[in-house]
């Protein structure tokens, strides 16, 4: 009998400089490895920054087999997997598979980014025929159930970075955001998220640091312009929106400077405040024009989003629960059919023999009665 598998190392139980470790640096040579060494007739392999998963098929499941398979390509001692390792079978398998492509097992409740990354990694596992009949099943089946969970929820609904609402925000308060002109000052972490949102979205933005290489590093990884800091600090009347994301501790968005850009501004200017500490002078608020939203803001708009997201976890963990049920019995219907088919084929066979037997058995006796009846005559 054909057993499902799931061998998972994830940040449930790995920091992520531990999780580092179980990565694999050549994914379709893993897939080589896995299925030649460690007994799995089929494979498919989910890597992200948060988790590093195996999903197999296997006539038998050696878990041994695996971790040492495992351990020889990620270069670690098998001993390694001790306080790390999680493994999963047949239902508990599908129960944890509807749990990532809905959401719900991410470090972010609802994140979006891992469905993709499910269907990525089936359809790379695809590609070079590391998959068959059963994970692609399973998987096709598990990314719609998941897209059905998001979609009667509101478990993907509302931004929960601070760099992805800090965009969203622009968009609603700025007409026609794409003809506009977008700076972002700062090239750390937060600023690379609004980068990622903006760049996701289709926005052309300007991006400037302290240093022109930086700038130009950051521009190259994530996106944007980059322009010399000088030129924005006795420029800012060229930008109607403003994503200002540093660690200065100071002002570097006076009320002196957006008060003379706006007096060389016929249009209004929208500032966005990520920096911890704040980098805009809050006076700027009373200047004409000026609409503006700091980190406070945004985050408590982002945990407004995320509490309505952990509320609706209920209701996707019952669609969840209804749904498995049914998945279970699709993968066992595909462990019976073939069985059922070499059945009814044998049936076939010997119905044939039977008639062919019986068949032969009336022509010998029809032959009989014709030569005793010619005799007679």
């Amino acid at each position: 009998m054909s057993n499902i598998i799931n061998a998972r190392v994830t940040f449930h139980n790995s920091p992520i400089h531990v999780l580092e470790k179980f990565t694999f640096k050549n994914i379709d040579s893993a897939y080589e490895y896995f299925r030649e060494y460690s007994g799995l007739k089929e494979c498919v392999i989910l890597q992200t920054c948060n988790r590093v998963e195996i999903f197999g098929l296997s006539n038998d499941f050696n878990i041994q087999k695996i971790k040492k398979t495992w351990a020889s390509l990620a270069g670690l001692e098998e001993i390694a997997f001790k306080e790390n390792f999680e493994i999963s079978e047949n239902m508990d398998v599908y129960l944890h598979l509807l749990k990532l492509t809905s959401g719900l097992d991410s470090m972010v409740v609802g994140e979006e980014q891992i469905l993709g990354q499910i269907k990525e990694a089936i359809t790379n596992a695809r590609e070079i025929r590391a998959s068959g009949e059963y994970l692609n099943t399973l998987f096709d089946k598990a990314i719609r159930i998941g897209t059905r969970v998001r979609n009667s929820t509101g478990i993907s609904k509302g931004s929960i970075s601070v760099g992805s609402m800090a965009v969203k925000l622009a968009e609603e308060n700025i007409d026609d955001l794409k003809a506009k002109k977008i700076l972002l000052i700062g090239t750390g972490e937060a600023a690379t998220m609004v980068a990622k949102s903006l760049k996701k979205r289709g926005y052309e933005f300007f991006v400037t640091s302290r240093t022109r290489v930086r700038s130009k590093a950051f521009a190259e990884t994530v996106g944007g312009n980059p322009i010399d800091f000088e030129d924005v600090l006795s420029g800012f009347s060229n930008y109607d929106v403003l994503f200002v994301a540093t660690i200065a501790p100071y002002f570097l968005v006076t009320f002196e400077r957006i008060k003379k850009a706006m007096n060389d501004k016929k249009t209004g200017m929208m500032i966005l405040d990520l920096s911890n500490p704040r980098t805009v002078d809050e006076k700027v608020t009373t200047i004409s024009g000026i609409k503006m939203m700091n980190l406070d803001q945004i985050a408590e708009i982002v945990d407004k989003n995320m509490r309505n997201r952990v509320n609706e976890k209920t209701n996707a963990e019952k669609i969840i629960s209804e749904e498995v049920s049914v998945l279970e019995a699709q993968m066992k219907r595909l462990e019976v059919e073939p069985v059922v088919k070499e059945i009814f084929k044998d049936i076939d066979v010997r119905r044939v023999k039977e008639l062919e037997k019986a068949l032969s058995m009336l022509g010998e006796t029809g032959i009989d009665k014709g030569s005793s009846g010619g005799d007679n005559f």
